[in-house]
């Protein structure tokens, strides 16, 4: 019981380690994450797939997006609070286009991930704010090179080539494990990725699943529901 309350006093301050190292606020923030839709991220033979689920209600007039447009060669996919995502999509936008505007050229996949990841690293160690519940998937092309980058609460930052973050994240990795193969098609990318999410949800929906692909031909593009089942996905 006395360990206990001793935990207790780092568990109110993120900005205080607890003495085995622990930020235990950035690890409740990391938690809001797992309960999080699932969102998964996939380089292909000559391009990126950003795919994710997202709950429907016929009463909503418009269902929040999980998976964003940054720029023309770049896209955002993200799990967990959707009001903390949507403050860093538009940090990202705007970062993105200074970019364009100053250098005359687009923002470098890298760096816009990079980008992201200093935001949420800055909000865990300044007092007087919280860590972004949050974990975000940034991928595009770069000079006609697909990459993949996740990010999560704590601003840690990390390249893939298939990865998974939110509800599921772990049953989707080890299904990565075994089946996934770098020089995979574009329509075997989406297989696979509807393999997985069926795994994590067998309730899962057409119109729960957003799709965009970005690629050197069409850049970003947004796959419709319509497209989703003309590509064979039959649920």
């Amino acid at each position: 019981m006395q360990l206990g309350n001793q935990n207790m006093q780092y568990d109110r301050a993120k900005t205080i380690f607890s003495p085995d190292g622990r930020l235990f606020q950035v690890e409740y923030a990391r938690e809001a994450v797992k309960k999080g839709s699932t969102s998964i991220g996939m380089i292909y033979d000559n391009g990126v797939l950003l795919m994710a689920t997202r709950k429907t209600n016929k009463l909503q007039a418009r269902n929040p997006e999980k998976v964003f447009k940054i720029d023309e060669h770049l896209g955002v996919s993200t799990s967990g609070l959707v009001a903390d995502g949507r403050v860093l999509v538009d940090d990202a936008r705007q970062e993105a286009q200074k970019k364009r505007m100053t250098y005359g050229e687009p923002i470098t996949i890298q760096s816009q991930a990079k980008f992201l990841a200093d935001i949420k690293q800055r909000f865990t160690q300044y007092g007087g704010v919280r860590p972004f519940g949050l974990a975000m998937l940034t991928g595009g092309i770069n000079k006609g090179k697909p990459e993949l980058y996740q990010s999560d609460p704590s601003g840690i930052l990390k390249e893939w080539k298939a990865v998974a973050i939110g509800k599921g994240s772990e049953k989707a990795m080890e299904i990565f494990q075994e089946e996934y193969n770098p020089e995979i098609s574009e329509q075997e990318a989406i297989d696979l990725s509807i393999k997985v999410l069926k795994e994590i949800d067998e309730d899962l929906e057409t119109a729960n699943i957003e799709l965009c692909l970005i690629n050197e031909e069409e850049k970003f593009h947004r796959i419709s529901t319509e497209q989703l089942e003309e590509k064979g996905v039959d649920l």
